[in-house]
């Protein structure tokens, strides 16, 4: 197993982890952008939103979820951000889905 994610997923590499369900973890961004960021990634390997299928529905719908949950269990009441980059122009450095979850600032518009 070489995907980065898939390896956390696994428990292979520690992560600070925030929440887990069935399906889906969330741990914090090494790298953070914001006071609070949170990633949020299926255990089932998927590359992207790019290439989610009509099956992946459910999960991708978790996911989503597990990001309100995560400003929830984070306390974040101001607003936050959810971004899903996909593809290598679309910001993606890591082929895993993952769901960015930002907060603890303002966050400008346009984004990048």
């Amino acid at each position: 197993m070489s995907c980065i994610f898939c390896r956390i997923a696994a428990g292979e590499i520690p992560a600070q982890r925030v929440l887990e369900s069935e399906g889906v973890i969330a741990f914090h961004d090494l790298n953070p952008q914001a006071p609070v960021h949170v990633l949020v990634i299926p255990k089932r390997h998927i590359d992207s939103v790019g290439t989610a299928g009509e099956d992946d529905a459910a999960l991708l719908g978790e996911v989503l979820l597990q990001c309100r949950r995560v400003a929830d269990a984070l306390n974040v009441t101001r607003g936050f951000r959810v971004v899903l980059n996909t593809g290598e122009n679309g910001g993606q450095t890591v082929p895993h889905l993952h769901a960015h979850v930002l907060a603890g600032r303002s966050l400008g518009w346009p984004p990048g």
